[in-house]
């Protein structure tokens, strides 16, 4: 009998719209989460429901309104694009499925399509090349939870994070290759911010610092968030020849000042003031573009380096589609088949 495999892709989600409404929606859900917002159920319940988002879902619908392209939410678009050119190359080995963590189509409901197709084995993909607890985590305990509910469970691998995989790292360093055709004075590799409490817990002896964490890989610390992004730079840089004298590693999208630093409009700001006129920017955490490489670094930050006195800052455009990360995501997968 022919093995028959579904490969479930799954990434953060986004809302329906940038109505204030579906904005309003998406955030509830996904700060309700106890893996995003690891404080007692009841503080969580209070913060999130009766003051953060009442008082924060209109401005971040203005937000998403910059995002919002005449087709719908990019990071939507885009996977949905990847689902599809990703099952052409798997062609009949394995059914491609699409999931958001939060919001439509929801893990349940695109697990539920697949119980009903009986396959032997699910690979699971969450689209997020560094494990972090509030994006691998989450994902990878919502759908344990609803297969653990299934009559027969098949046969289920997972793909927690995959940063040190080659053609992941050449797929970012080739796209970075046409923009290094260009002269830069500086480059950031700006990273998904978290809070420092969710990466020192990865550690069961100590923290980052006693760790190496910025300097290496070790056993201790391969799922350390911080240790994956110093590494994915030393990777990526390397690939491109980049001397560490010519780039800063920052993270972005912080809450409150608990969170991993430098902080990247800090950095930002701080390169301009000191005469960096044209800035290039990688974001390797994401590899989709999204709210947060389009807007925050392709919008936001571009306003902050100009009024320090910059010249030109330069998004670097995430894997999306490019044919070496669908020939990486294709590699991935056939070696679990």
């Amino acid at each position: 009998m022919k093995n028959r495999t579904a490969v479930l892709c799954v990434n953060i989600g986004t809302p329906d719209s940038h109505k204030v409404s579906d904005v309003r929606k998406y955030l509830f859900e996904f700060l309700n989460d106890p893996r995003v917002m690891d404080i007692p159920k009841l503080l969580r319940w209070f913060l999130v429901n009766v003051i953060i988002v009442p008082f924060r879902a209109r401005k971040s619908a203005l937000i998403y309104k910059q995002l919002w392209t005449d087709k719908g939410s990019p990071l939507m678009l885009h996977g949905q694009d990847l689902v599809q050119k990703l099952q052409q190359q798997l062609n009949n080995n394995a059914d491609v499925y699409l999931a958001m963590r939060y919001q439509k189509p929801s893990i349940p409901f695109v697990l539920n399509q697949i119980k009903k197709k009986n396959y032997n084995k699910i690979i699971v993909l969450p689209l997020y090349p560094q494990y972090a607890s509030s994006t691998s985590g989450s994902t990878i305990q919502k759908i344990m939870e609803h297969t653990a509910l299934w009559y027969v469970i098949p046969e289920i691998t997972i793909i927690s994070q995959y940063y040190l995989n080659t053609g992941y790292l050449n797929a970012f360093a080739e796209i970075g290759r046409e923009h290094l055709k260009q002269e830069y004075d500086h480059i950031l590799f700006s990273y998904h911010g978290l809070p420092t409490r969710q990466v020192t817990a990865v550690h069961q002896n100590g923290n980052c610092t006693n760790n190496y964490c910025k300097d290496r890989i070790t056993e201790e610390n391969i799922f350390c968030y911080q240790a994956a992004c110093y590494e994915t730079t030393r990777q990526i840089a390397a690939r491109l020849k980049i001397s560490t004298n010519q780039y800063s590693i920052a993270f972005q999208s912080r809450l409150d000042k608990n969170w991993l630093e430098p902080f990247s409009d800090k950095v930002v700001a701080d390169l301009a003031k000191n005469g960096i006129k044209r800035l290039l920017v990688f974001s390797p955490a994401f590899t989709s573009d999204c709210l947060e490489t389009i807007v925050e670094i392709g919008i936001e930050y571009k306003e902050i380096f100009e009024k320090y006195g910059g010249e030109h800052l330069q998004l670097v455009e995430s894997l999306n589609t490019h044919p070496l990360w669908l020939k990486a995501l294709e590699e991935m997968i056939q070696e679990r088949l």
